[in-house]
């Protein structure tokens, strides 16, 4: 055992002997800290579970009430507040008493506010300004706790100097502790509260009133559970029982989202709500040190659009391919959008600090409230028996009002006056006093009838009050009918939702990407690009579709690429994944949904969109056709590191006016010139060239004829033409001009760069076609915006004339229902067993 020898620093007088004190170091450090950590448990950190308060706070709330700081009354400068405090009651620094001055006006802190601030008080994520920057008052809601203090409802204490008192509690009109909840770390132990519902935690208050002996369940049924400043949701309502029942127990809480549509081309996550004591900040941290280490996957943007007037918004962008749902379970368990609270609810009842389940602090409460209601109606009888004994010695002066002024003309001071009034009148001293103080103006007749009325009153409330006092129920009743008025006027609706725990465990690893499964991308005549899913039925019937036509489709896979070929012989990749998906209940689909093709690709002035290729190593790749009757096949080698290039050398003038991906060889390669000649061909005929070649002849033109348009038809399938003639010197657009749908098998197979055959005959004033097409029937016609418009019938010859048109055709297109749904791999080719009756 060490000893510890304590001496005096002043020098001792010439006559003083020197004294040394032997003090046992365990026993003095023992004593020490258990005054050190008694002042922190019971003046520092724990609040009073009768008005949920820290002393503190206490002092703060009442030093503004005594200020006069009220709702109705201008804010002053929080210094001046602090400053208050500080010299009167509070002996500590004057940041502890700003940090908790500045945590009851927080309304993402408080469930209900009790300052109100005027300035920077913080955000969950920043520091509040310097007190000499903001400005406070009493909330309304504080009016509540300090309402009638000054009427002997708490007791009071000396402050730490002994020149001011403080009252010892708060009369607390609502269940603050449970209400705002409350925080601390005190010496061997802390607590940690969560808020609750104002209404539902006082009906739960007025439910133990009226039955004392209920049960945590009946009281659950009130208080499900917390219900937090900042929203979102808890799950896992097991714990909160316990904490209910023991006054231990943890939650999870998780960030409120939505999977929204961001942009036309991406899905987003949409933050609105965050878990308690969680800023957005933080979240955004967390998020990008998880993307920039790789360990979390599918984001491809991060945006904190939070505003005073739209409140908490944050947006996380996620990158096509990656499913939204997938990616918020991963931010979920990877970031502060969900965190544990662990409740604790540790509180001073008679000075002793308690661990205390729902019931117990309801209870401490209501038996709190219950006192402060019977001093406070104790105290207006006192109040008012002393007025009516005032009262009554009035009445008796102004019934005797001449004696009355003679006893005091012939008194010789005031004293004597009082004396004597006391024996004539039979009056106490009191009311002789009274007497004596009131002016001459109020003994008049008039005052006579007020004094009357008074008395009844006084008479009656005196009743009243008796009736409270002197009946438990009675005083339960007024407990219970205040608390509810406080509800009504200032409980709110519910914001955290509760949600029950799943049980199930949580997978370490979860597969963010959407499945590589099979599909179409589609372009239509009108410039719009999508692309279908594995549920949705491929596009329908020609003549039953309801808007648009398809111009091409190219099997391909969702997590796949395609690339758009456009009339300069230029290929641009596009990502499956960003085409938008047609909805799976539409039948037959359209591309209605579609989003246009300026938004994948950046065309330069003249240049369009001729076709699409699917990029497939392995299939039997792209074949073009120029307007001066150039064909190409290209051989499917295309650069992985080039998102664009070109697939074709263009002579001078020269453009690509359709691009196809061929499904097999056997396939017909198909020119229709503006001079009516259609020619036919194997695709075999062609030898496929590098990318930078310029193809070979693929047909023999005219004099100032050009080909108009270039495809690809199966011909073992039923085909049709489409041709439309018109006059060359018109405004494109402006003429309907004559119409003539022909059988595909009524046109030879020709060799390769000859003339072909007639598709159509000139009619008077037609001079060259103006659209063709071929492809599967049946066909399909519309105009430029995309609004069908009727074909005439079949004609059985090849080379006769067509029929006057009643509209203007924009394009057309086929059945591709025939077509049959990718099995295993997109360059699956379709069965012959069904070919002559496409599926509806």
């Amino acid at each position: 055992m060490f000893d510890m020898a304590r001496r005096t620093t002043a020098p001792p007088p010439e006559d003083f002997e020197e004294r040394i004190v032997d003090i046992d170091v365990s026993s003095e450090m023992r004593t020490s800290f258990l005054e050190y950590a008694y002042s922190v448990i019971y003046q520092r950190a724990l609040p009073d579970a009768r008005d949920g308060l820290k002393p503190v706070q206490r002092r703060i709330l009442y030093s503004m009430s005594e200020m006069g700081l009220r709702p109705d009354r201008g804010h002053v400068k929080s210094s001046r507040v602090v400053g208050d405090v500080m010299g009167k009651l509070h002996p500590h620094g004057d940041t502890a008493i700003y940090d908790a001055l500045v945590r009851l006006a927080q309304p993402f802190s408080m469930r209900l506010p009790l300052v109100d601030g005027h300035g920077n008080f913080g955000s969950p994520d920043d520091l509040p300004a310097a007190m000499r920057y903001t400005e406070a008052r009493l909330a309304p809601a504080a009016m509540l706790m300090v309402e009638s203090l000054d009427e002997d409802t708490v007791g009071f204490k000396p402050n730490y100097d002994g020149q001011e008192t403080e009252p010892t509690v708060m009369p607390s009109a609502f269940p603050n502790l449970l209400v705002n909840g409350t925080t601390g770390i005190a010496v061997g132990m802390a607590t940690n509260m969560a808020p609750h519902n104002l209404a539902e935690v006082v009906a739960a208050a007025r439910h133990l009133i009226k039955k004392p002996d209920a049960t945590l369940d009946d009281l659950m049924r009130f208080v499900p559970g917390p219900d937090l400043p900042t929203g979102g949701m808890i799950i896992g309502l097991q714990g909160v029982r316990d904490a209910y029942e023991t006054g231990r127990g943890t939650f999870r809480m998780r960030a409120t989202c939505t999977v929204e549509q961001i942009t036309p081309r991406r899905k987003g996550i949409v933050v609105t709500e965050l878990p308690y004591n969680v800023g957005p900040e933080r979240v955004v941290t967390k998020i990008k040190e998880l993307v920039t280490s790789k360990k979390l996957q599918g984001i491809a943007d991060l945006k904190d659009l939070t505003d005073r007037h739209k409140g908490l918004r944050l947006v996380i962008e996620v990158k096509n391919g990656f499913i939204p749902e997938a990616v918020l379970e991963e931010l979920y368990r990877l970031t502060p959008m969900e965190e544990t609270f662990g409740i604790n609810n540790v509180a001073l009842v008679d000075g002793e600090p308690r661990t205390l389940g729902l019931r117990e602090l309801l209870q401490v409460y209501v038996d709190h409230r219950i006192e402060v209601v019977r001093r406070r109606s104790e105290f207006r009888r006192r109040k008012r028996e002393e007025r009516l004994h005032l009262v009554d010695g009035l009445i008796v002066a102004l019934l005797n009002i001449d004696e009355v002024i003679q006893v005091i003309r012939s008194s010789d001071d005031s004293s004597h006056a009082r004396t004597r009034l006391m024996d004539v009148f039979e009056l106490s001293e009191t009311q002789a006093a009274y007497i004596l103080d009131t002016p001459l103006r109020r003994l008049t007749r008039y005052d006579k009838l007020e004094l009357d009325r008074e008395k009844q009153t006084l008479t009656d409330e005196i009743a009243a009050l008796t009736e409270i006092l002197s009946s438990d129920a009675k005083l339960r009743q007024v407990v219970s009918g205040e608390l509810a008025d406080v509800a009504k006027k200032y409980g709110t609706p519910r914001r955290t939702v509760l949600l029950e725990a799943s049980g199930a465990p949580r997978a370490a690893f979860v597969d963010l990407q959407v499945a590589d499964d099979p599909c179409l991308a589609l372009l239509s005549s009108t410039g719009l690009l999508a692309r279908t899913s594995d549920a949705a039925p491929l596009p329908g019937e020609g003549e039953r579709a309801a808007h648009d036509v398809l111009v091409a489709a190219v099997r391909t896979s969702a997590r796949g690429e395609v690339g758009v070929v456009t009339s300069f012989g230029r290929l641009i990749r596009v990502q499956v994944i960003d085409l938008p998906i047609l909805p799976p209940t539409e039948n037959p689909p359209t591309l209605s949904g579609g989003h246009p093709v300026s938004e994948y690709v950046s065309l330069q002035p003249g240049e369009k969109v001729v076709g699409l290729g699917s990029l497939d190593p392995d299939g039997p790749g792209l074949a073009l056709g120029t307007a001066q009757g150039v064909v190409k096949r290209v051989v499917p080698e295309y650069p992985a590191n080039r998102d664009e290039f070109e697939v074709i050398t263009l002579k001078d003038g020269d453009t690509v006016v359709g691009a196809v991906e061929l499904e097999s060889e056997s396939d017909d390669l198909v020119f229709i010139t503006s001079g009516a000649q259609m020619l036919r061909y194997q695709a075999s005929q062609v030898r496929p060239q590098g990318r930078p070649a310029g193809g070979m002849a693929g047909i023999r033109l005219d004099d100032g004829a050009r080909v108009i348009w270039f495809g690809a038809v199966d011909p073992t399938r039923p085909a049709l033409v489409v041709t439309v003639a018109g006059s060359s010197t018109a405004l494109p657009g402006t003429q309907v001009g004559g119409g003539k749908v022909s059988d595909y098998a009524e046109f030879p197979p020709k060799g390769r760069a000859t003339g072909g055959v007639r598709a159509q005959r000139f009619l008077k004033g037609e001079d060259e076609l103006l659209l063709a097409w071929a492809g599967p029937a049946p066909a399909k016609a519309v105009s430029a915006v995309g609004k069908p418009v009727p074909l005439p019938e079949e004609l059985g010859r090849r080379d006769g004339s067509g029929v006057r048109l009643t509209h203007t055709i924009g394009a057309v297109g086929g059945a591709l229902a025939s077509w049959e749904r990718p099995a295993s791999s997109p360059s699956a080719r379709p069965t012959g067993d069904a070919q002559d009756e496409p599926p509806a």
